[in-house]
């Protein structure tokens, strides 16, 4: 949680003057309260997602948690781009993300173990609120000004909630282990995470302001296949190996019937 708090604080900052010349060049475009609204819906969802993510990662491995997390976030975000938005894909995209899920589901279903599975679902179902909340609120400004919005807001109500969090645990006579026993990561480390984090969703909203949710969502997630080929080439993680690699050829097929 520490090193998420001052990775966001340290993109923040940084964006922020970035983003006030950007909107002196570009004609000074507005924000709508509507999109706001989104905003600030996007940004609590997301300071819940954080909480959720630090929960599940007390309670299991990395290697468990990241993929039902990351897995189950599309198939959701998917049920809402095509039940709730109203998206239409072609026959052959549709297959495609069928076929893409189905990678994504080989991957992690083999991992899905321990008790750290609840809290990663919900993680997951975080992702898909706040992935399609987005998709909603970034078509109603211009993106890399709803993005700069977006980081702004959360790095308030990181940094407000882990302080709370601290006097409230302060006040029990307890200690919360995952805050405030990180050790100092120095001035240049939270800044390269905060802008690779944050440059990498500001990608994600711009592409959620082209294309629908239900393609956005499982591609952004093929990150997933990468770490289990990653753990059964170079790690030796040989469970489910067939399985898993199975899953990654699917994804590539699913992701390449999309650009039809």
């Amino acid at each position: 949680m520490t090193a998420f708090r001052r990775a966001t604080a340290a993109a923040a900052v940084i964006a922020t003057p970035a983003t006030a010349v950007a909107w002196l060049l570009t004609g000074r475009p507005g924000i709508s309260a509507t999109a706001i609204g989104w905003c600030l819906l996007s940004a609590s969802i997301e300071l819940v997602y954080v909480w959720l993510l630090a929960s599940a990662y007390r309670r299991g491995e990395l290697s468990v948690v990241y993929p039902i997390a990351r897995g189950s976030a599309p198939l959701l975000a998917v049920i809402a781009g095509l039940g709730l938005l109203n998206e239409k894909l072609t026959s052959v995209q549709l297959v495609g993300v069928g076929i893409l899920l189905l990678g994504i589901l080989a991957v992690t279903v083999p991992q899905t173990s321990g008790r750290a599975t609840v809290p990663a679902l919900l993680t997951g179902v975080a992702i898909a609120s706040y992935t399609a909340v987005d998709r909603v609120g970034v078509r109603l400004s211009t993106p890399w000004l709803y993005g700069w919005l977006l980081v702004a807001l959360l790095a308030i109500g990181v940094t407000v909630s882990v302080w709370i969090t601290s006097k409230l645990s302060a006040a029990r006579g307890q200690a919360l282990d995952h805050i405030s026993s990180a050790p100092p990561s120095g001035r240049v480390k939270p800044i390269v995470i905060g802008l690779l984090m944050w440059g990498g969703y500001l990608i994600v909203l711009w592409a959620l302001s082209l294309a629908p949710l239900s393609v956005v969502a499982p591609v952004r997630e093929t990150a997933v296949v990468g770490v289990a080929v990653w753990g059964v080439w170079k790690l030796r993680e040989t469970k489910a190996a067939a399985m898993k690699l199975s899953g990654a050829v699917a994804t590539l097929v699913g992701v390449s019937m999309l650009a039809f």
